[in-house]
């Protein structure tokens, strides 16, 4: 089977694209879940949150897309296919109006965990970076340190699918190792975005493995699974080769007592913005 990862197809299964690992066997033994991050740079727990709490989300998220136009007519609200002339949307910020999104994303058993992972209070960004992906589109290959790096680097990334999401809609896909690629993390990943006019390394995943190794890996989600990564993990998302909107969103957790970019909390948070001369892009 091949499938669209940024701008390539890859085998499922062949030399470049593997699966990713489930690590929901491990789910309550919090010190064997701190060895596989440390070993892998990511947990797929799969049925982490309720999925009726998720579906729920996605339906309030669905119908304010919906008063905004961007679905097509006649159609049920839970297919999410895109209106014509529509394109992707990027709904990010605090999203107060979406309750139902935020019991789950600043629900007890995402914060429970990352207490526990922890061993401290912790905390998650006020701004969350919430996605509808319309087809023919994809996130080209990056580190988030280069975008959220102004306070403590022991910060997670949680990526959680609204709904179910196969192989041609188009979840995330991460390069195995990139956490350890040392050369790649003192270049491009000592860069910010604002700073220095930085943003993907590349659309091309197999430039990432030609040039420091590793190999990409995917799978296909479930409405209530999690994908948690740090900030040095490389990533991207496969393409969405359908005419349906693939809804997932993007929250950061970190202990509470450590130092915060101040761009991504607070009542009303600042997000990106120039704050210093920008250098040309040179992420390599």
């Amino acid at each position: 089977m091949y499938v669209k990862v940024g701008s390539r197809e890859l085998e499922l299964g062949g030399p470049d694209l593997t699966e990713l690992r489930d690590s929901s066997g491990i789910a309550d033994d919090i010190e064997a879940l701190r060895a596989r991050l440390a070993e892998d740079g990511y947990l797929l727990l799969r049925g982490f949150h309720d999925r009726e709490d998720v579906l729920t989300a996605r339906r309030a998220v669905l119908e304010k897309m919906r008063r905004m136009g961007k679905l097509e007519r006649d159609t049920l609200l839970e297919e999410a296919v895109m209106a014509d002339g529509s394109k992707s949307l990027f709904l990010g910020g605090t999203n107060e109006d979406l309750p139902e999104l935020l019991n789950v994303l600043n629900g007890s058993a995402i914060m429970g965990f990352f207490d526990r992972l922890f061993g401290a209070s912790s905390l998650t960004y006020h701004y969350k970076w919430l996605r509808a992906v319309g087809g023919g589109d994809y996130t080209g290959a990056h580190y988030d340190i280069v975008y959220m790096g102004r306070g403590t680097h022991n910060l997670y990334t949680v990526w959680t699918p609204l709904g179910d999401v196969d192989y041609r809609t188009g979840g995330l896909a991460l390069c195995l190792g990139s956490h350890r690629f040392e050369d790649l993390k003192r270049t491009y990943g000592s860069k910010d975005s604002d700073r220095d006019g930085v943003g993907h390394y590349t659309d091309d995943p197999l430039v990432i493995t030609g040039k420091f190794g590793g190999q990409w890996a995917t799978t296909e989600y479930q409405a209530g699974d999690v994908l948690i990564f740090g900030m040095y993990l490389m990533h991207c998302s496969l393409e969405n080769t359908t005419n349906q909107y693939r809804l997932s969103v993007d929250t950061r957790y970190q202990p509470a007592h450590e130092e915060i970019d101040d761009r991504w909390s607070g009542k009303k948070p600042r997000a990106h913005y120039k704050d210093a001369p920008v250098s040309p892009p040179n992420p390599a």
